[in-house]
C-alpha cells in the first residue's frame, strides 16, 4: 500500500512538473521567401507573425496546433484562401517567437495580432486548429470578426487531460485550461467546425460538446470520415470545405 501511494504521488508530481511538455511541442524558426516576417513586442517578448499579402481587403488570422510550425501551412492556405491576406502567429517559444507559452500570454499575443490587423482591414476572419482553436475562440468571443473556422476543436484542455488521467485531480494542478466551452455562447460570427471521425487526440465528444455550446448562431459542422487528427488536412474534403466556407459571402 505504501509503495502504491508513493508511486501515485510521484506520478502526480511528474504530471504537474512536466505538464508543459504534454501540451506544448515547440518548433524551430524557419525562413520563407513567400511571406513577410513581422515582429511584435509584447512586454519585452518578440512575437513573430508571418504575413502573406496579395492586395486583398479581407484578412484571416491563423492559430495553429500544439506541435505545428505555422510556416509550413502557408502554401496550402495561399492556394485555398486566395481572396484573403493571411497572418499566421507563432506562439511564444515557437518558430522564432521568444518566451515560453502560457495560456494568458497566448491570448494577449493573439489580441495584439488582431489589433495590428484591425488597423488595415475592416473584414477579419479567424482560423484555429487543435490547440489554436482555443485561442481562436477567445478572439471570436471578444472581438468582432466576420467568420470563424475551428479545426479539431475541444471543449477544454482540462476535460481532455482529466479523461486521459482520470485518477488524478487534474483541475487542481493544471496551469493552462483553455476553457473554450465557456466562451462558445459569446460567439456570433458565422462558424465552421471540422471534426475528424477517428481523432484519437481530441476525441469527437470534446468537439461535439463545444458545438452544443455555440448557441448564438447555428454552426456548420463537418465530420470527415476515416480522418485522424493529423490526416484531416490531407483530405480533399477538408480543403473543399475551407475553400467553400470562406468563398461564400457572410450571412
Amino acid at each position: 500500500m505504501i509503495a502504491v501511494t508513493v508511486a501515485y504521488f510521484a506520478a502526480g508530481l511528474a504530471l504537474y512538473l512536466f505538464q508543459d511538455r504534454f501540451l506544448y511541442f515547440q518548433t524551430p524558426e524557419v525562413e520563407r521567401d513567400d511571406a513577410e516576417a513581422l515582429f511584435l513586442d509584447r512586454d519585452g517578448i518578440r512575437i513573430k507573425v508571418w504575413k502573406v499579402t496579395s492586395g486583398n481587403d479581407k484578412a484571416i488570422i491563423y492559430f495553429g496546433g500544439n506541435a505545428e510550425n505555422v510556416a509550413n501551412s502557408i502554401p496550402n492556405f495561399k492556394h485555398a484562401l486566395a481572396g484573403y491576406d493571411l497572418y499566421l502567429m507563432n506562439y511564444r517559444g515557437f518558430g522564432g517567437s521568444g518566451g515560453k507559452p502560457r495560456e494568458k500570454d497566448l491570448y494577449g499575443d493573439a489580441q495584439a495580432v488582431y489589433e495590428l490587423v484591425d488597423q488595415d482591414y475592416d473584414n477579419i476572419s479567424v482560423i484555429g486548429r487543435s490547440l489554436g482553436s482555443g485561442v481562436a475562440t477567445y478572439i471570436a468571443a471578444n472581438e468582432e470578426i466576420e467568420k470563424l473556422a475551428l479545426i479539431t476543436p475541444y471543449d477544454s484542455i482540462q476535460r481532455i487531460a482529466q479523461k486521459k488521467f482520470p485518477v488524478f485531480p487534474v483541475a487542481l494542478f493544471l496551469k493552462d485550461k483553455y476553457d473554450s466551452v465557456s466562451r462558445a455562447p459569446q460567439i456570433s460570427a458565422e462558424t465552421l467546425i471540422m471534426i475528424a471521425e477517428n481523432d484519437g487526440v481530441i476525441t469527437r465528444d470534446h468537439s461535439e460538446r463545444l458545438v452544443s455550446a455555440v448557441t448564438m448562431i447555428d454552426p456548420k459542422v463537418i465530420t470527415v470520415k476515416d480522418a485522424s487528427h493529423l490526416s484531416l488536412s490531407n483530405t480533399p474534403e477538408f480543403w473543399s470545405a475551407v475553400d467553400g466556407f470562406f468563398r461564400m459571402p457572410a450571412n
